[in-house]
């Protein structure tokens, strides 16, 4: 007779991960979803196994909000080793083209730099998650199949360079959602006419989340060897932690009666537009709302709490 598998706990909350390098981020998180004996566990966006730093990790109900954190903005941190294109545009790739670097200065990188910054377009590498007839790209690069992809815009919005070596540079990039580093980093090398291919990549930030709040796998794994999982909870954050851009509307029992039936509410001074934060007349956060065209706040995505 099989055994029926325990039971995990109802847990809710966003755990900041500062991801170590060497595992994918899926790893990662069934490591914490399994530390904090959690039922129901998602991350908002993968970092490659090279990369380290910021992976928001949802637990429970708060997988309900982990899409907007996956459209928010993003920071890195970025090593580029130039003379050499791989065949991943990083570190773990096959070098198959290497070129002499020149005598590089501040003020030849950095207008190159600023060539970068705006609304661009960007080719995804052969070696990503995107998928081609169901399949992901790099099962077919793997094979040794490249095919078509299509570009796609993105924006960059600034590149600071950090610092400059001989045939190194580190690079700090702040960038919308779906921008590929690896890309960026091969376009800047061919643009000095020598390659170039990320040699470390550190995320920094995600929406309103900054690398420094981030706990390690270490850690949780040190507090869980002397404590049960609860233990852990004290390192989450609170739901509506990842929308605080967004303005927050205050509900009576009745409206919020309503607006969990389905309904549209009008609430006074509400915002005119927009994506919502909703709370209860305890001040218990109740999900996503938007705003009609009439003025009415109607419901978007609701957790399953509150009044």
């Amino acid at each position: 007779m099989a055994k029926r598998r325990a039971r995990g706990r109802d847990v809710s909350g966003i755990l900041l991960l500062d991801k170590p390098a060497g595992i994918t981020s899926n790893a990662a998180l069934q490591r914490v979803k399994r530390l904090l004996s959690a039922n129901k566990a998602g991350h908002t966006g993968s970092l490659d196994p090279l990369a380290t730093g910021l992976l928001p990790i949802c637990l429970g109900e708060a997988t309900k909000v982990s899409a907007y954190l996956l459209d928010a903005d993003k920071g890195y941190r970025v090593t580029i080793k130039l003379g050499r294109k791989t065949s991943t545009a990083d570190i773990e790739g096959e070098v198959i083209e290497t070129h002499p670097v020149p005598a590089l200065t501040r003020s030849v990188v950095e207008p190159v730099l600023a060539g970068f910054v705006g609304d661009i377009e960007q080719v995804p590498p052969m070696y990503s998650a995107l998928k081609q007839d169901g399949r992901p790209l790099y099962e077919l690069a793997r094979q040794g199949i490249e095919v078509e992809r299509r570009p796609r815009r993105v924006a960059i919005h600034s590149i600071k360079l950090l610092e400059l070596r001989a045939d190194e540079m580190d690079l700090e990039v702040m960038c919308s959602k779906g921008t590929y580093i690896r890309t960026l980093a091969e376009d800047i090398g061919a643009r000095l006419g020598c390659g170039g291919h990320v040699q470390a990549l550190c995320r920094t930030l995600a929406g309103s989340f900054e690398l420094p709040r981030a706990v390690s796998l270490e850690e949780l794994e040190r507090v869980r060897d002397e404590a049960p999982a609860e233990a852990l909870d004290s390192y989450l954050l609170p739901m509506d932690s990842a929308l605080q851009a967004w303005p927050g509307v205050n509900l009576t029992r009745d409206m919020s009666y309503y607006l969990r039936h389905g309904q549209a509410v009008l609430v006074p001074r509400a915002p005119t537009e927009g994506l919502v934060r909703l709370y209860g007349s305890d001040k218990e956060f109740l999900g996503i709302g938007h705003i009609l065209d009439d003025g009415r706040v109607a419901p978007k995505r609701l957790l399953a709490t509150g009044d």
